[in-house]
């Protein structure tokens, strides 16, 4: 994994995205590049074409930050992906650490304390650092449940489990790279996206692409080996506590069909 020039890899993987049409311009006879060619992109953000170059290949590193919110706008980031290019371009405000994956007895207890309701708590990279019953059940019987990234590019079923599954993996990726922030050279880190990067494609393609989705909330579809299908909203919250981590709560619509075969999930727990 290149840590070498995360802001300009970044850079050429949002204008690659892009296409000249999206923005209203011209898109010509003769384009050699995919998306937006670095001159168009330096124009759109006020800067010079060899300074915009500069940053791509790694010369330039430290943008002010003027410059990164024209670059944001440039590229039509969205909030996310904005927050991403200046942690990059500023790494040293950078506040996230490599803190203890350890869960706290408080939160263990209030997670036991929703024995109807599916909760886990998600490590930095998507590792399963702990879960209620009901929690552990819902990911139970695969290769990789306590892992979700291996589990989503790895498991045998995992797209029998995930019916949506191209979308899951978008965000799943996307989640990671939000998670870790930039912090590129965690040896943890650095171990799992070689290993994804060897043995699956789809990963390959899609780490490329450097998106950032911040895990927030969603609509999920599960098909449980034991229940069915499963259509479970989730909402993400960060535990201040333990910079992070994320505990992930999921609840059914109530009276729906998700809600029964969730409440069955948890009789055959028990």
């Amino acid at each position: 994994m290149d840590t070498e020039n995360l802001l300009g890899q970044f850079l050429r993987a949002r204008r690659e995205r892009l296409q000249p049409e999206d923005l209203g311009m011209p898109v010509g006879v003769r384009r050699r590049v995919a998306g937006l060619r670095r001159e168009e992109v330096a124009e759109l953000a006020g800067v010079s074409t060899d300074y915009y170059v500069r940053l791509e290949q790694g010369r330039e590193r430290h943008p002010s930050a003027q410059v990164v919110e024209a670059l944001a706008r440039a590229l039509e980031l969205s909030d996310d992906e904005r927050a991403h290019l200046h942690r990059l371009a500023h790494p040293a405000m950078e506040s996230r650490s490599r803190s203890s994956e350890q869960v706290s007895d408080a939160l263990l207890r209030m997670m036991a304390a929703w024995p109807r309701t599916p909760a886990v708590v998600l490590g930095r990279r998507m590792t399963v650092l702990a879960a209620n019953t009901l929690g552990e059940a819902l990911f139970a019987g695969h290769t990789y449940s306590g892992d979700l990234m291996r589990l989503v590019f790895l498991d045998p079923d995992a797209r029998t489990f995930y019916p949506d599954w191209e979308r899951v993996a978008v965000n799943t990726v996307g989640g990671l790279r939000a998670s870790i922030g930039t912090d590129y050279d965690d040896p943890e880190l650095v171990e799992l996206v070689g290993e994804l990067s060897l043995k699956s494609a789809a990963f390959r393609e899609l780490w490329a692409r450097h998106d950032i989705r911040q895990k927030t909330h969603e609509t999920k579809r599960f098909h449980h080996p034991l229940v069915g299908e499963l259509v479970l909203h989730y909402e993400s919250l960060t535990v201040n506590s333990a910079p992070g981590q994320q505990l992930v709560v999921y609840q059914a619509d109530p009276g729906s069909p998700s809600e029964e075969r969730l409440s069955l999930l948890g009789s055959l727990t028990v």
